[in-house]
């Protein structure tokens, strides 16, 4: 990967400079810092900000790191989707890393990590969802600010029991990754471009991806891809539609290289798919609710697992999730609760504390 590259993904003209390449950078996602790392490595000339914008986007990227090496040896739970990627990418390019995402075993490592996570930090939100109704999995994103919040993102780290969550409608939950490190990467990009579907915002499986995308897909374009065995895996995760057509969209901008020829054995995996979509789609939805933060608590270290209490548990305005670090409101994600529902909630809270 060169400068040249990204010029051409964000489509600017090598003759504009470098001023104008990181300013269009700045207007997509957290490309700056990729761009200040590609022109620092040709020793471009920048100022001392533009160099201490670098110097904290690298330690922030080396703290995901070192918090995703610790949490695994501590927990078990394992990092996906971003920092694997960036593991791919030349050692003084800095992949952008909005947050660090984690998988973890069981629903009792991944609060044993979230634990930890507020044990060690400034956590001030801890937002949870729960996928599925029994059983269910869990997500849990916790967030904190930044040593400089006025100029850097705040931290954020998400947890999940499931790697894959699919679109809560024709692809399922998949909860574990099994295959190579190469193969995983790219089953994230196709599972990022359905999500984007799912979620309904531009440039889904059939818009253009984003540069980042396109440049996390040409730092696996030389790695070992088996193509048959490449193509049936992304059909046994019910994501050959969205890598074929992430390929497809690619494929005019950028060299495939060894993805060329996976490309080629998706062919036949896409009709089985979409038709098992479209019979799908006449079933229920997978429901989803989301945690209304009631209160913060002291952390429950005997706690392993949180407790769902519903109807039959002497709470009757809606499910209440109790944590090992917070207590929840659980409802539909595009609703929020009135303040009787609150109320209430916090009257079963209480009553729950006197009583259990």
């Amino acid at each position: 990967m060169n400068t040249a590259l990204l010029y051409h993904l964000l489509d600017v003209d090598p003759a504009d400079g470098p001023a104008e390449l990181l300013h269009r950078a700045r207007g997509s996602r957290h490309l700056p810092h990729l761009v200040l790392s590609a022109l620092a490595r040709e020793d471009v000339r920048m100022g001392e900000p533009a160099r201490a914008e670098l110097r904290r986007a690298r330690a922030r990227a080396d703290r995901y790191a070192g918090l995703a090496l610790d949490l695994a040896r501590s927990t078990g739970v394992r990092a996906i989707h971003g920092l694997p990627l960036a593991g791919y990418y030349p050692t003084d390019l800095l992949r952008p890393q909005a947050g660090l995402d984690l998988v973890a075993p069981g629903e009792a490592a991944l609060w044993q990590a979230v634990v930890r996570l507020v044990t060690d930090h400034p956590v001030e939100t801890i937002d949870v969802t729960l996928l599925g109704d029994r059983p269910h999995h869990t997500a849990v994103t916790v967030r904190w600010p930044a040593e400089d919040p006025l100029l850097d993102p705040w931290y954020r780290v998400r947890l999940a029991t499931a790697a894959l969550p699919g679109d809560c409608a024709t692809v399922p939950v998949r909860p574990y990754l099994v295959a190579d490190d190469h193969v995983e990467c790219l089953i994230a990009l196709a599972e990022a471009q359905l999500r984007t579907r799912a979620d309904g915002a531009a440039g889904g499986a059939s818009g253009p991806p984003d540069p980042l995308t396109l440049l996390d897909l040409s730092c696996l374009t030389d790695q070992p891809f088996e193509p048959a065995e490449t193509a049936a895996v992304l059909a046994a995760y019910r994501l050959a539609p969205e890598a074929a057509a992430l390929l497809d969209l690619a494929a005019p901008l950028l060299p495939l290289g060894t993805l060329a020829a996976v490309r080629t054995a998706l062919t036949p995996e896409l009709a089985p798919e979409r038709r098992r979509r479209a019979e799908a789609a006449a079933g229920p939805r997978l429901p989803v609710r989301h945690g209304t933060l009631l209160r913060r608590t002291v952390i429950r270290h005997t706690w392993d697992e949180a407790r769902l209490l519903g109807a039959g548990d002497s709470h009757e305005g809606g499910a209440l999730l109790l944590t090992p670090v917070a207590d929840y409101l659980l409802g539909a994600p595009d609703a929020s609760p009135t303040l009787a529902d609150r109320s209430t909630a916090l009257d079963a809270l209480h009553h729950w504390d006197t009583h259990c």
